[in-house]
Formats: structure tokens, sequence, C-alpha cells
């Protein structure tokens, strides 16, 4: 019986994929389907990936699939032919080919069955995710942008939010897409009227938001299909104005696809014109937060002094100041402000 996860350290998986001279492809796709069994079906999953040489993050779930991959090239159509004939909800799936790809999205492919594709917290049995809002295409979500009676709603987070957005969407301002979803509802109580365009990065979590919202008396609901990666994409072949401001954020190593020239976000040290995020090189913090160049530098690519301090100790003490210590949020919100979402040091380490 063939292994059917990673028996290889992440240190050396990376630099296979570093020192490999083949490119290769970063492509996701998710579909909405019924799976009666799906330890079974990641199972075999995995071996067909794995024989294609393909990385990536891959969710499995009784309602259906969701993946980030990343495949060499020479292997992608062959990727495609095996996923559309792997199961009769896969034929014809519709691919978003990453717009600013290196290559170097992901180097393990982790395969893992989950309860739902996306952590929504619906608990309403009478709710019909397949009832989604209408599609719309790049050159409709143009002419929607321009119809003062649509509304763009952003389903991504606040972090996603920050860096890059359709002109004049509204943000739902909250951490996750399971908070996101009432909210949604709640702030957009009095515009039953308008038409309601929802919008993430590849689709996935704006058609359930479509759904969710017509369960909730929404009725001129839309949303952008294959979400930002198919819209850039479209409106570039098509030659149309691509009306997305700035960087669309991935879930990858590159955290981030250039949409337009324009940079909307700001470094959250000094306030510097920045979009680039980074993750705390503590390795007791990790905090996801946007730096530019001169922090980078200046804070010895940390968040905060606090995390400069503790980089420099010895495993031990680093260890022992850890012990028992409560862990924040690991994405910076400015409401809460840099500092506040370090990890808490008890007091007697201060």
């Amino acid at each position: 019986m063939p292994v059917l996860h990673n028996l290889v350290s992440n240190e050396e998986l990376r630099a296979r994929m570093l020192a490999e001279t083949e490119p290769r492809t970063t492509v996701s796709f998710y579909k909405y389907f019924t799976l009666d069994d799906p330890k079974a079906f990641r199972d075999a999953l995995y071996v067909a990936l794995t024989r294609l040489k393909v990385f990536g993050r891959v969710y499995v779930a009784a309602e259906g699939i969701n993946a980030q991959i990343s495949v060499p090239a020479s292997q992608y159509d062959a990727m495609k032919a095996m996923l559309y004939t792997f199961h009769p909800a896969l034929d014809n799936l519709r691919m978003n080919i990453a717009l600013d790809d290196d290559g170097k999205s992901f180097w393990v492919l982790r395969l893992k069955v989950r309860e739902r594709i996306v952590a929504d917290g619906i608990t309403d049995d009478s709710f019909d995710a397949s009832d989604v809002g209408d599609y719309l295409k790049a050159n409709e979500v143009n002419a929607m942008l321009d119809d003062p009676e649509a509304i763009f709603v952003d389903m991504r987070n606040h972090y996603e939010y920050e860096v890059g957005h359709f002109e004049n969407a509204l943000e739902i301002p909250a951490d996750t897409f399971r908070d996101q979803l009432p909210m949604a509802v709640d702030m957009l109580q009095d515009n039953k009227d308008k038409k309601i365009v929802m919008y993430c990065t590849g689709g996935i979590r704006c058609e359930k938001a479509s759904a969710w919202m017509r369960h909730n008396g929404f009725e001129n609901v839309y949303h952008v299909e294959g979400g930002i990666i198919e819209y850039a994409r479209r409106a570039r072949e098509q030659g149309l104005p691509v009306r997305f401001r700035g960087k669309n954020f991935v879930f990858d190593e590159r955290m981030g696809e250039r949409i337009s020239e324009e940079v909307i976000a700001h470094c959250h040290q000094c306030g510097a014109v920045c979009d680039n995020h980074v993750n705390c090189k503590n390795d007791g913090c990790h905090l996801l937060f946007i730096q530019c160049p001169t922090c980078a530098e200046k804070y010895q690519h940390c968040c905060s002094p606090l995390c400069m301090e503790e980089l420099i100790l010895t495993p031990e003490e680093q260890r022992a100041r850890r012990a028992g210590r409560e862990n924040g949020n690991k994405v910076f919100n400015k409401s809460r402000g840099l500092l506040n979402m370090t990890l808490k040091i008890p007091e007697s380490d201060r």
C-alpha cells in the first residue's frame, strides 16, 4: 500500500523544490458537491497527485474540494485530465491559474479531510449551499461597478482587503469568514432592494456567501465568477479596464499577486506606502503584517522590539519565556494595533 502522507522534513522538501529546473504552474480550484466517503476520496487523490509531482494544500469534505496547488508545467495537462475523470462532479472543473507566478508557491503536498472546505459556522439545516447568486463575467463586473444600484461586498479577511480591492467595495470587518457571514447580512439589511455583488480570491467564499445572502432574503445577489484571479485574467485577455486596485493576497509563499501597479496599503510600523506582507521572524510569533524594507532592516524582520529581543535568546531561554503564555491572533488588525497583536508576555518576563 502506498504511503499516504509526507515523510520528509519541510526543510529538505523546500530545498528540493528550489533546486528544480522545470518551471511550475500554480493553480487553484474548488467545487461544491456531495462526497459520501471523503477519506477514501482523499487517499485516492493523494496517490494520483503524488504521481504527478503536485505540491500544495488541498481540503476535502462531504461538501466538496478546495485546492491551491503547484504542478510541473509538463504535467499540467495530465493533472487536469486526471481531475476531470477522477469524479463526475469534477468534469470541466474551472482552473484559476495564478497571475503572478514564480513557480515557488508550495514544496509539499498536504491533503486533509475537514468538516467543511470553507469554515462557515452555519448550523441551519435548511440552508441550501447550491442556491447561489448569478455569476458575473469580467465585462459584467465592470458594468456593475458603474451601476449606482450595485454594492460590491468583499468576502475576504481584513488583511486581504487592505492590500487590494475593487473600487468602492464594502469591507466586512471580521477576522474570519464564519464571522463575516452574519455581519454581511446585518450590514446590508437596509439595502435589500440593491444589487449585491459578492467577491473573493478564487470564488469559493463568495459563492457560498451569495447562497447565504439569498437564504436571508436578499434576491438580487451576484458573485464574481472565479473571483479576483479569474476576473483579472479575463479582463486582460479581453482588453478590458482592470478595476481591481492593488494586490490580490494569496495563501502561499508568494503572499500576493500584483493586479495593478497602485499600492494602497501602508507599512504597519512606520506608515510608509507598502503592501508587502511578511511573517514575523520570531518563531514564537510569526505574526502576519505589512513591513517596508526600511523597517525590515530596523526591526530585523520582526514585528516589534519585543520579538527582536526574543529572537536573539538561546532556544532554552525562548522556550522558558513562551511557556504558559497566551497566544494572540497571528494576523495584524489595525483596530487592535501592532504591539497588541504580538504574543502576550507574562508580567515576570516584561
